[in-house]
């Protein structure tokens, strides 16, 4: 395996599709793409699944709900302030070399909040047990870096790729819930925890043993400058932070919809119904060929989000249906996938070479904490408004994120 200080590997990428029609099925007969792929989609599934584990298997034995939410809360913090660091070292030394120590510490932390919670260890070690779960890699991210290595030069190629990745994410943000909770109730209450782990440590060994997709490592060179400092970057990953508060605020205020309608149980197909449509919107989204620059069409995807966004408060307000809450989400869920898919295109162009991996971990940073404020912007709106009208929280921080993006278009570097 090179060491990181050494010259990074000169060999070409595999050839990209020919100029023409991208499809899905051209982008996946480039030699290795399925193999990491399938590896990916196996690491990457179990992200949907941890948080809701945890809460069942927390809340199931301590009987707190409190204590639940306070731990995966915990987790969801200390991932976000350590995955850049993560990403860095995955950019210095290369994907397989850190991302499977990196798992393996991961696993360990979920296994051990697993036999704290089975054996009845004091509530402090929870906490302790789960903070190791900091250290899990962004598969994602790793994908998408593999992808922009075997594209280098075809936008129209990577504009599917990126696609492609970010419906992978909506259904496995989708299903993993589901799964983790029939695991859950059928099973044993550690049940959704176990299966996670073994899902997880096996498709990074998968995708870390293809070699030859792997983007080179680069040695740490002090005149790089950080992604936070590239410019159009700071609005970029702003304009991420209020996209993540509103699937954090939709989520709490759907669920306290749900309930206030005697149906707390449909919530989650409520709200899998948002991410089904955000899912089929990235699948079409990749196969056409975009329309303008990626700088042009972020803000127009932002401002499509935000108007939509209002769909989920006039349903509410207007026929209080559950029915028609869930088609208002689906419609809605449609501009989440194209503007993700062009933020990230925006990341991966305006990253300094070298920096992917961290680019690309900055910008999920900016969605989790954006999902952990929206939660509390969203629960407290619902205590204080009632569930309908906290429906114009995610209306907000759509607005809000098109500021920055509407300003990131007016400062954006321009091409020669």
């Amino acid at each position: 395996m090179p060491d990181a200080t050494t010259a990074p590997d000169t060999t070409p990428p595999a050839p990209a599709p020919a100029a023409g029609k991208i499809t899905y099925a051209r982008l996946f007969a480039l030699p290795g793409a399925r193999a990491f792929t399938l590896g990916n989609l196996i690491a990457r599934f179990p992200q949907g699944m941890f948080s809701i584990s945890a809460v069942i298997m927390i809340s199931g034995t301590r009987g707190s709900y409190a204590l639940a939410g306070a731990v995966t809360a915990t987790g969801l913090v200390a991932n976000a302030l350590v995955g850049p660091w993560t990403a860095r070292l995955v950019d210095r030394h290369g994907q397989a070399r850190v991302a499977v120590p990196a798992t393996v510490i991961s696993a360990c932390g979920s296994l051990a909040l697993l036999l704290c919670v089975r054996f009845g260890a004091p509530d402090w070690t929870l906490f302790a047990a789960y903070l190791a779960s900091a250290a899990t890699p962004n598969t994602g991210g790793m994908s998408r870096a593999r992808w922009a290595h075997l594209l280098k030069g075809d936008a129209d190629a990577l504009h599917t790729a990126n696609s492609f990745e970010q419906a992978a994410d909506e259904l496995c943000y989708m299903l993993g819930p589901v799964v983790a909770a029939f695991l859950c109730g059928t099973l044993f209450p550690e049940a959704g925890t176990l299966v996670s782990v073994v899902l997880m440590m096996t498709g990074v060994l998968i995708f870390a043993a293809q070699r030859a997709t792997e983007p080179p490592p680069h040695a740490r060179a002090e005149t790089t400058k950080t992604p936070l400092r590239a410019r159009g970057m700071p609005p970029l990953l702003i304009a991420f932070l209020a996209t993540g508060a509103i699937f954090g605020s939709l989520e709490v205020v759907t669920v306290a919809f749900a309930d206030a309608q005697g149906h707390k149980v449909w919530a989650g197909g409520i709200l899998a119904l948002q991410a089904a449509g955000s899912c089929a919107a990235g699948l079409v989204h990749g196969a056409t060929r975009p329309l303008g620059p990626a700088d042009r069409r972020h803000p127009v995807c932002v401002a499509a989000m935000a108007v939509l966004m209002t769909l989920p408060l006039l349903a509410a307000a207007l026929t209080g249906s559950l029915l028609a809450l869930g088609g208002a989400l689906l419609i809605a869920g449609m501009a989440t996938a194209p503007t993700m898919v062009t933020g990230m295109t925006l990341v991966q162009e305006r990253t300094p070479a070298g920096r992917l991996n961290e680019g690309m971990t900055l910008a999920v940073t900016g969605l989790l904490g954006g999902i952990a404020s929206g939660s509390a912007a969203g629960g407290a709106a619902v205590e204080h408004w009632g569930p309908t009208a906290a429906y114009t929280v995610p209306i907000t921080a759509a607005v809000t994120a098109l500021l920055p993006a509407l300003y990131g278009y007016v400062r954006r570097p321009r091409r020669p």
